[in-house]
């Protein structure tokens, strides 16, 4: 694939990412197409960028597929608090007490993030040399880093 065509699929994925998150207004049933879709893509951007062998890529999706399950139950997380602060934001009613909480919630998060890395990199390690599993580890860093970019830009401030 192409470097322009790369950047503009991942700019897609990221933009139907930002919409599964910030748009609470879409139907159920859209909602799991477009979770599907996305994970489809972002599945293509990886493969597209990770130039695995056959051997590797045995080893390599099994562990991609776990850390995804993995990533999604903080995926919904995030999006609980953003849910959360949107009502609040919506119906000016948050308090400190619950900026505390959406805190609390958000530095678990990041921090549960974090801890995933650390538990993937070494079952990665496993099944990829070393540069390969830096460069899956970037692409979904690139791909985060995205994603929160997007969302923050889509989130107003607390008042």
């Amino acid at each position: 694939m192409k470097k322009s065509m790369k950047v503009t699929f991942f700019l897609t994925l990221v933009a139907a990412i930002t919409i599964w998150f910030v748009s609470p207004l879409v139907a159920q049933d859209n909602m799991q197409i477009l979770r599907d879709k996305i994970k489809a893509d972002k599945k293509l951007v990886v493969a597209a960028n990770m130039d695995l062998t056959e051997s590797e890529a045995k080893g390599f999706w099994p562990v991609y597929e776990e850390y995804q399950k993995d990533l999604s139950a903080l995926n919904q997380r995030i999006g609980k608090l953003i849910d959360s602060y949107a009502a609040d934001y919506r119906a000016n009613t948050l308090t400190d007490e619950k900026a505390q909480k959406l805190i609390d919630e958000l530095v678990a998060i990041e921090k549960a993030d974090g801890g995933l890395q650390a538990t993937y990199a070494p079952k990665l390690g496993k099944v990829l040399p070393a540069k390969k599993v830096a460069r899956y580890l970037q692409i979904e860093n690139k791909i985060r880093a995205a994603l929160k970019y997007e969302l923050a830009a889509n989130i107003p401030a607390v008042q």
